[in-house]
């Protein structure tokens, strides 16, 4: 599936050829109600992951297709999007990183009933942020995303940002046998208690070691989203110097990245402005070097071999509109802390099962492997979960998570973004708000947020496997 948008036409009308690329035909647009109607349904499908000559893979997809259909929604517009499921368990749908109303969140128990067999259910919402997202399941959801099930959302800005070209990568990493078939063992020991189901194929847009044509002297806004159960990724563009203008869907200063790498974990996203300074007919690797000794290359930067748009890159990229997000007023805030704790070679207890749990390894038999300030929640959520703390509606919380394990975790929240304040005791640039922040091995991070959004709301890991063997907790909004 190609999610390639041309949105600012030029004078020479290179642009115009891509226009209907936005939207999958299935998805229908009821203007005249004023409420943007989606249906979406959730079955069974195949993929050639690995291109059309390859085997097809038995996946799970949104509509039939992996990723699932690109909702692009506006910004402020009500939308209605019924999900049927015609899977033969349990799922729901969470629309990652929407500051939306928590019976919409898609949490099973916590926040709705999941959605049964056969069964549907409308999830209605208006986005009050421009900027990318995605979603996927929440019930079962090592499986359900290991499967296949993840789609993104774009929410447009009220005015089009001046690019030549709005191009969307969602990456979705596979462990498959030598056939071509998604491999079982979901939730295993190891897996549980290190660094998750890490995969043995990375797809972008639903194919492997695809390329991604260019125009040389064209800028490209490039929305990067990570739909992996447990891979970190950090991407290299060779030849070229990515400038980051959002991440999580917010925008930020406009900067360069550190040693020109981009880290997504699972669950992140960052928008990038990327100039194509290449020559016509040229070919540039984007390469993931996260593991160390593990480097491969993702996709390829083709260009064509016609000649360069411009002469010159259009100046620095101007930075995106800024969302609506409530200031954190931090002289008065209520502070909390998180600890995250367990996991192989980790520190820290687990509720219950004594550290280490003498002899056994955690994660093993199904039993929690990782707590979070001694308490293991496992699972996907459920009804009764009992709130780590609660803060009065309005109220701004300094929140500090810190990391005593030796994994990297990529801790989620829900219903809001993050202003992110210190890392490591050192102060956080280029003003960045996420919803999804990475914590290294021993990392402790300052962030703040306004309590504006009432609710009981996850916090977890996006390593699906590290949340479904503990690593996740709850907090209330009154």
């Amino acid at each position: 599936m190609n999610y390639d948008f041309k949105c600012h036409l030029s004078r020479r009308g290179f642009l115009g050829a891509a226009a209907g690329l936005a939207v999958s035909a299935s998805l229908r647009l009821a203007v005249a109600s004023g409420v943007d109607e989606r249906s979406i349904k959730v079955a069974p499908s195949q993929a050639r992951l690995t291109g059309p000559d390859g085997p097809a893979t038995a996946v799970w997809a949104y509509n039939g297709t992996v990723p699932g259909p690109a909702l692009r929604l506006r910004q402020g517009q009500p939308v209605r999007i019924t999900v049927e499921n015609g899977l033969d368990e349990d799922t729901t749908v969470h629309w990652h990183g929407i500051r939306l109303p928590n019976a919409m969140d898609g949490v099973p128990g916590l926040t709705q009933s999941p959605i049964k067999p056969g069964g549907s259910f409308v999830y209605e919402f208006t986005p009050p942020d421009a900027g990318t997202f995605w979603y996927h399941p929440h019930a079962d959801s090592l499986v359900q995303i290991g499967r296949g099930l993840a789609g993104p959302l774009i929410v447009e800005e009220a005015e089009p940002v001046a690019v030549d070209r709005d191009v969307l990568w969602l990456l979705q990493d596979w462990r498959l046998t030598k056939d071509g078939r998604i491999a079982g063992g979901f939730g295993s020991m190891m897996d549980a208690s290190m660094s998750g189901r890490v995969g043995n194929l990375v797809t972008v847009n639903g194919q492997a070691q695809g390329g991604q044509g260019v125009r040389a002297g064209e800028r490209l806004r490039l929305r990067l989203a990570n739909a992996a159960l447990a891979r970190m990724m950090a991407l290299r563009f060779e030849g070229h110097r990515p400038v980051v203008l959002a991440i999580d869907g917010q925008p930020c200063d406009p900067h360069e990245p550190e040693d020109g790498r981009l880290v997504l974990a699972p669950a992140m996203r960052i928008d990038i402005a990327l100039d194509m300074q290449g020559d016509p007919g040229s070919r540039h690797d984007v390469i993931d070097d996260f593991y160390d000794g593990l480097a491969y290359r993702l996709t390829t930067l083709a260009y064509d071999k016609a000649p360069p748009l411009r002469a010159h890159p259009p100046g620095a990229p101007a930075a995106l509109p800024r969302n609506p997000l409530p200031e954190p007023d931090l002289a008065n805030a209520v502070r909390q802390e998180v600890v995250l704790q367990g996991g192989m070679m980790g520190g820290g207890k687990l509720a219950g099962v004594g550290g280490m749990m003498g002899m056994a390894m955690p994660g093993m038999n199904g039993t929690a492997a990782w707590s979070i300030n001694g308490i293991s929640m496992t699972g996907d959520g459920h009804a009764g979960m009992t709130p780590q703390f609660t803060l009065r509606r309005g109220v701004t919380c300094h929140l500090t998570i810190r990391n005593e394990t030796a994994w990297w975790h990529p801790m989620h929240v829900h219903g809001f973004s993050l202003l992110l304040l210190f890392r490591n005791g050192s102060p956080v640039p280029h003003r960045q708000w996420q919803d999804t922040v990475l914590l290294a091995p021993k990392d402790v991070i300052e962030c703040a947020f306004v309590a504006d959004n009432p609710g009981d709301w996850m916090l977890h890991c996006h390593v699906a496997d590290h949340q479904m063997a503990g690593l996740m907790t709850v907090f209330r909004v009154t």
